[in-house]
């Protein structure tokens, strides 16, 4: 599908800004919650500002799973889309129970802690895939402009993910914990709100396939898979092996790094003492300012006729992420000589971390709207995020283990295992594109 020229905005088709700012308000509340989730776990039960008194090993574990949860709930919510409702209004009963769910949290009992997760669980489960799936419908197949779509979309899930945890974190500082779950909720029930309001922008998207007036649309949703599309399907199901291992890596930030800061890093600064929640907004400010530049530089590297492709990108982002952890070591060896590690350390690990998230994230869900079929686009999306889900399980896992292997190891053994993994990728490299057929083929940028 190509947008008529009357729905374009800057470029772009305007369902793509409505579905941008969906997606930075749903973000907002979940990475808002997810700033202070940890440290609520982790909390005395007693003082000003109680918590549950979990150990960090239990919290750990709990924020493990429940990363698991969230991401692998997208398998239904993309089969649920795919087969009977379609994607815009599973979207829009995903954003209702994670509205719900957020709110229902700022209630202070154990049953409406877990009430609340498990609506999130559903929630993402049903949004997650979807609204990415849609994005890539906003463009016709070989449109130069996707992979930018992607990378715009990208800055607005970061930009609720950099003021999320300073916001959100200020007030479960300040006021409690609970009123930290509450001011998620209200950035959820906006998110809600706006994509109701869009919804005249996305007319032409994200429809179930089943009831279309279009003869060619209705038959897609059974037919079987050619050859070619097979491949494609084999070469995306591997792709999600970088997906484990760079979310599995990455998602330290929110557990083990979590802990670290509010633990072991020296938080002063000017006389007061940062929350441990705010370092949270390092990826999402080091998205912001610097996701055109990385994307400028892959595209001139494309027209230079340089390796550009997306499994290449992935790798290297890989890489790039993964040497971030080195600093982690640093900053474990100075806790060891001194007991606090400078803050530096962190900023510069989620200054790599983003560096490699910008090669890496946009890229695979564009890669995924480029070779998925058709009639299987969402609960293909769903499997990413499922993978997304295993790396958030073992992420949880390697957090927990880092409390008997000891953090200096558990850091430096993830910088050295993503660096080996994303160079095997690039050995693997030729074998992978030729499964693409094309698809992934670079076409020259015409829209800036």
């Amino acid at each position: 599908m190509t947008s008529s020229p009357e729905k374009q905005w800057l470029g772009h088709p305007k369902g793509l800004f409505v579905l941008f700012m969906t997606e930075l308000w749903e973000r907002f509340s979940f990475y808002g919650m997810r700033a202070i989730l940890v440290l609520y776990l982790t909390a005395s039960v007693t003082g000003l500002n109680p918590g549950l008194g979990w150990t960090n090993a239990e919290a750990l574990t709990f924020y493990g799973w429940y990363g698991f949860s969230v991401y692998m709930a997208s398998l239904p919510g993309g089969y649920l889309a795919d087969r009977f409702l379609g994607q815009k209004k599973t979207v829009l009963i995903g954003a209702l129970l994670l509205a719900i769910g957020h709110l229902i949290l700022a209630i202070q009992t154990m049953w409406a802690f877990y009430l609340g997760i498990f609506l999130i669980v559903l929630g993402v489960g049903l949004l997650k895939p979807n609204i990415s799936t849609m994005v890539g419908g906003l463009y016709a197949q070989h449109d130069p402009r996707r992979d930018k779509g992607f990378t715009i979309f990208y800055i607005g899930i970061n930009l609720g993910a950099a003021f999320a945890p300073i916001m959100v974190g200020w007030v479960a500082y300040q006021y409690g914990w609970h009123y930290g779950f509450a001011l998620a909720g209200i950035g959820m029930l906006l998110s809600l709100i706006l994509y109701i309001q869009g919804q005249k922008h996305l007319a032409e998207v994200g429809n179930f396939l089943g009831k279309s007036s279009d003869l060619e649309d209705r038959t897609k949703l059974n037919q079987p898979l050619t050859r070619v599309e097979k491949d494609r399907v084999w070469v995306l199901m591997l792709s999600f092996l970088i997906v484990i291992t760079f979310w599995g890596a990455y998602e330290q930030a929110g557990g083990l790094m979590n802990l670290y800061a509010e633990q072991k890093t020296n938080r002063q600064f000017m006389g007061m003492e940062i929350p441990a929640s705010w370092f949270q907004s390092l990826s999402g400010i080091f998205v912001i300012t610097l996701g055109t530049a990385v994307a400028n530089f892959w595209a001139r590297n494309a027209r230079k006729g340089r390796e550009s492709s997306s499994l290449a990108k992935m790798a290297i982002g890989t890489m790039i992420m993964g040497s971030g952890f080195f600093f982690m070591t640093a900053a474990a060896l100075q806790a060891q000589q001194t007991g606090q590690a400078a803050m530096y350390w962190l900023i510069l690990a989620y200054l790599f971390h983003v560096i490699g998230e910008l090669s890496s994230s946009p890229v695979a869900l564009s890669f995924i709207t480029k070779l998925a079929p058709a009639q299987y686009a969402s609960i293909i999306m769903g499997a990413y995020w499922a993978a997304t889900g295993l790396g958030e399980k073992l992420a949880g896992q390697l957090g927990a283990s880092s409390q008997t292997w000891g953090e200096l190891e558990t850091f430096t053994g993830i910088a050295i295992f993503c660096i080996l993994f994303g160079s095997l990728i690039l050995l693997l490299l030729k074998p992978l594109k030729r499964l693409t057929h094309g698809a992934d083929d670079h076409f020259a940028e015409t829209t800036h």
